[in-house]
């Protein structure tokens, strides 16, 4: 007995140590019991401390939502989360856009007190997906109406020192007005005109050989098409530290757009299919870019973590539909109180965030309270009558140079949770604990 009991052991640990998947086993306040070496391995880089006996602790400061839906999990057993995708580190420009460290987390309710979770490295499939976004969206102008083919080549510094006749048919630019000149002299200042900025395709050519991207570009007088875009890196040489690129060859298209074109794809891609904010995914591409454009120019940003109070009940007493109800008409308020250069997203079922650039903490906490307001005075249909619902806000800004958006991110989740404790309907600042309405 004691001989089978112990090959089921030895059995149990070799499936533990081969396993392909970090696996945990934990308490319902997130203290690990068991966890295999590959869990240990993914955690450990992230932790803030050099132990690992909480999950929850752990992976609280990129997911804190996590903890919130174990928490609200109100069965007896059964699946939770199934592989939640937790953004570890945003893609930085110098990798080329594609470099973002991406947990994919399934969490399962055993019983009282009991957890299992899983968790795997996903980057590269993320990476991948990143990639076929940009080759679908370029393939599918096959099948529109291409009307003119530009060619330009640029120098290892990535200013033009060559054009075609067509450049100047589809631009308006004579050959004089560009020579010399960096790429974005085409681009509108547009953020929604591309997922990454000039510099950070031609980091993404280095990377992959190729870059392709798509949107708005200007002709000469402010006139804008649409216009896709093949940044190609000419020829390498192997230098004394490494590759050396010449060059990079440049192919705009003129493209005539359809009725169901890249645009509509881009939006499926970027925006929630419920709400019409933006996705996670999406929330994390820009809020990279904004950290480092307010970074370099020394700019605060702030951010504002919303979250629905009492959406369960809601959802318990109204309906899911009415629930949906209330997720899309909080969404279209919070357009109209925000400005064109926020950033508003929906990052988890009933939270959600907006991005403030160039927003100090007193800026912050004032357009979250107009926020908090417009939320609680707004009428919803619920049958017969109309349903009222109220929101908890937390505002946190860029500490320094340095802070993660990850980091921000859990300043401000931290600061909607205090607003919860303090009574919900308010809006709470990281900096001072306090309600300021």
């Amino acid at each position: 007995m004691l001989s089978d009991l112990e090959s089921e052991h030895t059995d149990l640990l070799q499936f533990l140590y081969a396993c392909p998947v970090g696996l945990l086993q934990i308490a319902g306040d997130g203290t690990i019991g068991l966890i295999n070496p590959l869990a240990m391995q993914l955690l450990l880089p992230i932790a803030s401390v050099p132990w690992v006996t909480n999950f929850f602790d752990v992976i609280g400061a990129y997911a804190p939502e996590l903890r919130n839906l174990a928490d609200a999990f109100v069965g007896p057993n059964g699946p939770i989360c199934r592989a939640h995708r937790i953004f570890v580190s945003a893609p930085s420009a110098r990798e080329g856009g594609d470099d973002a460290k991406v947990l994919a987390c399934t969490l399962v309710k055993l019983g009282a007190g009991r957890l299992m979770a899983t968790i795997e490295d996903i980057s590269k499939q993320v990476a991948q997906e990143r990639r076929l976004k940009q080759a679908e969206t370029w393939f599918a102008s096959l099948i529109d109406g291409i009307n003119d083919f530009a060619v330009l080549s640029l120098d290892a510094a990535g200013r033009i020192d060559g054009v075609n006749p067509s450049v100047t048919r589809q631009t308006g630019f004579a050959e004089a007005d560009v020579l010399g000149k960096l790429l974005d002299i085409f681009d509108l200042p547009d953020p929604e005109s591309s997922t990454l900025s000039t510099p950070e395709q031609m980091a993404s050519a280095r990377r992959e050989g190729w870059h392709l991207d798509e949107g708005w570009r200007e002709r000469r007088g402010g006139a804008r098409y649409w216009c896709q875009r093949l940044i190609a890196v000419q020829s390498e040489s192997d230098g004394d530290n490494g590759p050396v690129i010449s060059g990079y060859t440049v192919i705009l298209r003129d493209v005539t757009r359809q009725e169901f074109d890249s645009a509509k794809l881009r939006h499926m891609l970027t925006t929630d299919y419920l709400t019409g904010a933006y996705n996670r995914a999406h929330f994390f591409d820009v809020a990279e870019r904004e950290r480092m454009r307010c970074s370099r120019n020394r700019n605060p940003l702030a951010l504002i973590a919303l979250d629905v109070d009492h959406f369960k009940q809601v959802n318990d007493s109204y309906g899911h539909g009415v629930g949906d109800i209330v997720l899309k008409s909080l969404s279209a308020i919070c357009k109209i109180v925000l400005r064109p250069s926020d950033t508003f997203a929906r990052i988890g079922g009933e939270e959600f965030v907006v991005l403030l650039p160039s927003t100090d903490l007193v800026g912050a906490a004032q357009l979250a309270e107009r926020l908090r307001a417009a939320i609680a005075t707004m009428p919803i249909k619920a049958g017969k009558g109309f349903v009222r619902v109220t929101a908890s806000l937390g505002c946190a800004v860029m500490a320094t140079d340095a802070t993660a958006v990850t980091e921000l991110l859990a300043e401000a989740d931290k600061a909607l949770y205090e607003a919860k404790r303090l009574g919900r309907d308010r809006v709470v600042v990281s900096s001072c604990p306090r309600a300021v309405a």
